[in-house]
């Protein structure tokens, strides 16, 4: 049985990156830049804008790997709750606009 997960579409690559790297309420520079490293993915574009790097990282793992695993970890490692215990506000916007990506085609 093959239980491979289908790949992200480029919307929902998009959309992952920009919830995520939201300019008032996503990660900075700095934590994605440490993430990145963290889920061992690489950084091919570290000086553009947050979600330009963010998808840049996550299209190139995801077509070399050709699996989503690595971005699901990102994902998990960004979405800590105990992350955000000095900044709880932080979580909840960034943690709906990741849900909405994933209702994308």
């Amino acid at each position: 049985m093959n239980d491979t997960q289908p790949l992200f579409t480029q919307s929902q690559l998009e959309a992952i990156a920009a919830a995520l790297a939201d300019t008032s309420e996503g990660l900075t520079g700095s934590e994605i830049g440490h993430l990145l490293a963290t889920c061992r993915l690489s950084d091919p574009t570290p000086s553009m804008t947050k979600r330009h790097r963010l998808y840049n990282a996550f299209a190139e793992s995801q077509n070399s790997r050709q699996d989503r695993r690595a971005i699901l970890a990102f994902i998990r490692h960004a979405m800590k709750p105990e992350r955000y215990a000095r900044c709880p506000e932080r979580f909840e916007p960034m943690r709906t606009n990741l849900n909405r990506s994933r209702d994308r085609p």
